[in-house]
């Protein structure tokens, strides 16, 4: 084993990469998970990852003077991880986000009937802007329906302001599972 972990076999090269790219990915998530307030699965998901890094990084370590490929392919998969576990994040859309709406008063009543007809709760706020009254539309919501539902409010209410804030915490509200 220690031979294989020092040579030059094109498998080698295929352990780094592919391990490497693994461990980032999961660190990745580690990391998204940890600050979205989930401690448990990030250091679930933190066990795996550094027994790959021990693992990869010592083959690497391994003979790299005499195999600066080993440091290249490393380096790629380190690129690529990173990549890959943000795209997955991405995927995943773990987490809560809040929605924020600025709309013409006219347009509000509409929108927030449609919200509410897709089973989305909403506040309406009132606002005094440059452009005079308006109403803000304040919606919590998972962030995997996030997509959706800003289809909606654009094919709605095209000429309204929207903006995303990620939460790290909720207490209360209406949330559909």
């Amino acid at each position: 084993m220690a031979e294989f972990l020092s040579g030059n076999s094109v498998w080698l090269y295929f352990l780094i990469f592919f391990g490497k790219i693994t461990e980032v990915t999961i660190a990745t998530l580690r990391i998204v998970l940890i600050n979205r307030g989930e401690r448990v699965q990030g250091a679930f998901l933190a066990f795996f990852e550094i027994i790959i890094w021990l693992f990869i990084t010592g083959t690497v370590l391994a003979g790299f003077q005499n195999n600066p490929l080993k440091i290249v392919v490393f380096a790629l998969a380190f690129a690529l991880g990173n990549y890959l576990g943000s795209w997955l994040e991405n995927k995943i859309a773990l987490g809560l986000i809040t929605v924020q709406v600025i709309t013409s008063e006219e347009s509000a009543d509409i929108l927030t009937n449609q919200i509410r007809s897709d089973q989305i709760a909403v506040t309406v706020l009132d606002g005094h802007g440059m452009g005079g009254e308006r109403k803000i539309l304040l919606i919590h919501l998972k962030r995997n329906r996030l997509n959706a539902t800003v289809k909606l409010i654009n094919r709605t209410c095209p000429d309204c302001v929207i903006s995303v804030s990620d939460i790290k915490m909720l207490r209360g509200g209406y949330i559909k599972k």
